[in-house]
């Protein structure tokens, strides 16, 4: 191969790694604040299991009665695995409380700590990206 033909692939290996999309991962006190703890009690509506961090959306009551839905940041499910969660811990439907960080701004997600199941009385730690841990 010529320096030419080396050039040019390295080249376009270049471009073509730039124009895919970065896989962003943030800092914990870039999004939420550990000043600002929170406990959350709703029915679960979806739980993604996916990389960097687990989600789950939960149906919260607010002061009138009118439902919110809340996203709970968790672990990776590597991390969620490692302290006991699996995929069958919860389901649609379940009632929890979770005890985490309030978003930085004002929204309606939380940084977990932990998760209560109220149907089992099973608390799990959610392996979140908290200070110190």
């Amino acid at each position: 191969m010529g320096l030419r033909t080396l050039a040019c692939l390295a080249a376009v290996s270049i471009v073509a790694a730039s124009a895919r999309p970065a896989a962003s991962h943030h800092a914990f006190a870039t999004e939420f604040d550990a000043n600002k703890p929170v406990t959350v009690t709703g029915y679960v509506t979806r739980i993604q299991w996916t990389n960097p961090h687990t989600w789950i959306y939960v149906n919260v009551p607010d002061e009138e009665g009118n439902l919110e839905n809340w996203g709970l940041e968790m672990g990776s499910p590597i991390a969620l695995y490692a302290n006991g969660w699996s995929r069958d811990s919860l389901q649609l439907g379940e009632e929890v409380e979770v005890e985490g960080s309030l978003a930085r701004d004002g929204s309606n997600r939380v940084n977990a700590r932990t998760v209560l199941i109220k149907r089992t009385g099973e608390l799990f730690g959610a392996a979140s990206s908290q200070p110190g841990q």
